[in-house]
């Protein structure tokens, strides 16, 4: 795309999520080194929520270590504090075709989602994070999971 764009994207917008790794098939890199910032989306999973990764002991241990936090929390802030902005829903209860929030829940989930910006995870807890293989996905621009 670079050699052929009028105009060198400022963006790229793809699935990143913990389980990936913080670059996965070489995307941050490569945006970084051409000035593309990465704004991810599917920090709980996509095209729904990702079972695997809400249920991950790991995640449930650093967000009880950090007050309580939900494995959703964990999931958002490791986006964040990697440096990519992050596109969030503010509930679970999404998949193909369905993304329902209604009061109270969404405005709980959005408010969760916020606090996010209020706590840091540790180097330990960030390295912890970055080494993990699994859930791994596509880092496609549209989720090529099919849903089950």
């Amino acid at each position: 795309i670079l050699a052929t764009a009028k105009i060198k994207p400022a963006l790229n917008y793809y699935m990143l999520h913990v389980g990936m790794g913080p670059d996965p098939l070489g995307l941050r890199t490569f945006c970084d080194s051409n000035g593309i910032r990465t704004f991810a989306y599917g920090a709980v999973g996509e095209p729904g929520p990702n079972e695997e990764l809400l249920s991950s002991p790991i995640l449930k241990r650093i967000g009880k270590a950090h007050g309580n936090k939900s494995p959703e929390q964990v999931a958002v802030r490791w986006v964040l504090q990697s440096g990519a902005a992050v596109s969030v829903r503010p509930t679970t209860n999404f998949g193909l075709g369905t993304s329902t929030c209604t009061a109270p829940t969404c405005e709980d989930g959005l408010q969760q989602r916020a606090d996010s910006f209020s706590w840091s995870l540790s180097a330990k807890e960030m390295k912890e994070l970055d080494s993990l293989t699994s859930p791994n996905d596509n880092p496609t621009l549209f989720s090529s999971a099919e849903e089950k």
